[in-house]
């Protein structure tokens, strides 16, 4: 206490000045109309920033709930939308359910490599199943492999073993998307034969061949193509449209029908 008083006498001079000049400008903005309106449009300023300040610290901190909340929207919709079909009335019937959508996060991705994983943040205990497909808002990202009880890994479609059927778009022509670990942005489209009409830009999308993915998922445009060294078929440089550096969120699709039609296509090869 004896320190708080030593410190006020000190410096007396300094707060009584301060005071006086407050006191001043009391009566100064009380007396003058000019000097009122000047004092409030200040005041109203300054309140005005910092209620927006307050306003985006509070926006910035309810980020990852938005971010969440969204998320959770979008797993619902791609649901919806891989469950669509047209009855024979040809109105749109969203009442089959034969996909299941999952969100997850990524915890760990690779993409320099020959053969690529990313590591995702939900397993066994959420529903994740091996052979599931995974992607992004923007297209595919690749196929579970391994899943343990809390979290899985996912073959890249940068990874020299992944095979995924794949067709341009607007047309029934489909080959097998691969990996030749030449660069990250790209993957090339095998099997196309040389008779198909090609054109720098057109959209590469899943095709129906698959029992993984559903049709028509973006994969990316073509980059440039050749004829292979037989002349039969075209290679075909695909530029992705995930950014395969920078991913974040991802959906897990599973095919309900999928362990019958491999036992029914097994039972079949052995007969």
């Amino acid at each position: 206490m004896q320190r708080i008083i030593n410190f006020v006498l000190r410096y007396r001079n300094a707060f009584l000045y301060g005071f006086l000049a407050i006191i001043s400008l009391i009566i100064t903005v009380r007396s003058h109309s000019y000097h009122q309106s000047k004092f409030f449009n200040s005041s109203k300023w300054l309140t005005g920033n910092i209620y927006g300040s307050a306003a985006d610290v509070s926006s910035y901190f309810g980020l990852r709930e938005e971010n969440n909340r969204l998320v959770k929207e979008n797993e619902r919709l791609r649901k919806l939308l891989f469950n669509m079909k047209v009855d024979s009335s040809q109105q749109l019937d969203s009442s089959f359910v034969a996909y299941e959508v999952l969100s997850a996060k990524l915890i760990k991705n690779s993409y320099t490599s020959p053969r690529n994983y990313i590591t995702i943040n939900k397993g066994r205990n959420q529903g994740v199943k091996q052979d599931m497909g995974v992607i992004t808002t923007k297209g595919i990202l690749g196929i579970v492999e391994n899943v343990s009880s809390n979290f899985a890994t996912v073959q890249s479609v940068l990874n020299t073993k992944s095979n995924i059927n794949a067709k341009i778009k607007h047309s029934e022509y489909f080959g097998s998307l691969v990996w030749t670990a030449e660069d990250y942005t790209m993957a090339q489209l095998i099997d196309i034969p040389r008779l198909v009409p090609l054109v720098v830009g057109d959209t590469i999308v899943t095709g129906g061949m698959s029992s993984i993915f559903p049709e028509n998922i973006p994969i990316g445009t073509i980059k440039k193509y050749d004829l292979n060294t037989a002349g039969s078929f075209y290679n075909i440089d695909v530029e992705l449209f995930n950014d395969m550096a920078n991913i974040k969120n991802v959906y897990l699709i599973e095919n309900k029908s999928r362990e019958e039609i491999k036992t029914l296509e097994a039972r079949t090869t052995n007969e």
